[in-house]
């Protein structure tokens, strides 16, 4: 074969696989739009409904970043990211102050202070964590309890503790939090605890003693939360690739609102996941383009999820009414 014929045929692969991939996506994209139950995006509550619960998908890029609220409660899961990214050659522009604006309008008191009952980092892969150093040494934010787990460097790659630097990131958090003398748990709660009308439980809390998990993203926090009889799963940044998406999937049981794992990408939202879990609502924290195409067809063929993105809908909330009640609002943030 000449190397002229072999370049051609190579080229009609490729350009087969990519039309197959296309093909693929829109397929899903039309499946989705015929099998699921779509609620509109409002740009703001619907008025009459009290509201037991809500939880904030804020627009920080491909990150995450979410505020949990619950009877005048407020407690943040993860942060965004970071200005200042131990690994030079990922830096980009953090979104601190975007995600400081927003905890000073939603959340101050009379005084203007912010009052978290507790943060936590999911893991510590700077877009989960990077932002947190500067949003603990804010001081008009009042923070009850830093969960900090400790980094056992045992399961984690090579290049996340030296070029990724996550343990640069566990110190500086830590560190951020000594400077304003807040209180730091080590030891993640093992048992449900209340967050205002909202019942959280931490799950993955034995990832370090799991021979079959590797990397940091296995280590993932994963939160279900309970309130007015809705269960939505948080579930960090887990992947398929060692089982764990099985685990979870298992532990948490049937859910209505999902935060998909791992921004959509392609070993994440598996079959035994979705199957386990069945949630009815979806929310990707990142832009719904980003969303890979297998990921896209398992919402679709094995769930039948609703998804809406926190990058496009320039951050989104999912709220609850005391009765179970769902409604979703846009356009968190000022433009």
């Amino acid at each position: 074969m000449t190397a002229k014929r072999a370049k051609k045929i190579i080229t009609w692969i490729v350009v087969g696989g990519m039309l197959g991939i296309f093909l693929f996506d829109g397929l899903s994209v039309l499946l989705s739009g015929a099998w699921e139950k779509r609620w509109p995006v409002l740009r703001a509550d619907p008025a009459g409904e009290e509201t037991a619960g809500r939880i904030h998908f804020l627009n920080t890029d491909n990150s995450d970043c979410i505020l949990l609220e619950s009877g005048g409660h407020f407690a943040l899961v993860d942060s965004g990211w970071g200005s200042d990214n131990p690994n030079k050659k990922s830096r980009r522009p953090g979104c601190e102050q975007r995600v400081l604006d927003y905890l000073k309008r939603v959340c101050a008191g009379p005084d203007g202070s912010v009052t978290l009952d507790f943060v936590l980092p999911t893991h510590f892969h700077y877009d989960h964590a990077g932002g947190f150093p500067r949003i603990l040494a804010d001081p008009a934010v009042r923070v009850g309890t830093v969960y900090l787990r400790p980094l056992t460097t045992g399961n984690q790659k090579e290049y996340e503790l030296e070029d990724w630097g996550i343990g640069e990131i566990h110190r500086r958090i830590g560190e951020a939090a000594a400077a304003r003398g807040l209180r730091v748990e080590t030891v993640l709660p093992d048992k449900p605890f209340a967050l205002g009308n909202m019942t959280l439980r931490l799950l993955n809390l034995d990832s370090y003693e799991n021979p079959k998990l590797r990397g940091e993203n296995d280590n993932s926090v994963v939160v279900l939360v309970e309130c007015a009889g809705v269960r939505t799963l948080l579930c960090g940044d887990i992947t398929a690739t060692h089982g764990l998406e099985k685990e979870i999937g298992r532990a948490a049981g049937p859910v209505d609102v999902m935060k998909l794992p791992h921004h959509g990408y392609a070993m994440s939202s598996s079959i035994p996941l979705l199957r386990n879990t069945r949630p009815k609502l979806a929310v990707v924290t990142n832009g719904i383009g980003q969303v890979y195409p297998n990921v896209r067809w398992n919402l679709a063929f094995y769930a039948r999820t609703s998804l809406y993105s926190s990058v496009r809908e320039n951050g989104v909330s999912v709220s609850f009414s005391p009765e179970g009640k769902i409604w979703v609002t846009g356009n968190l943030h000022v433009l």
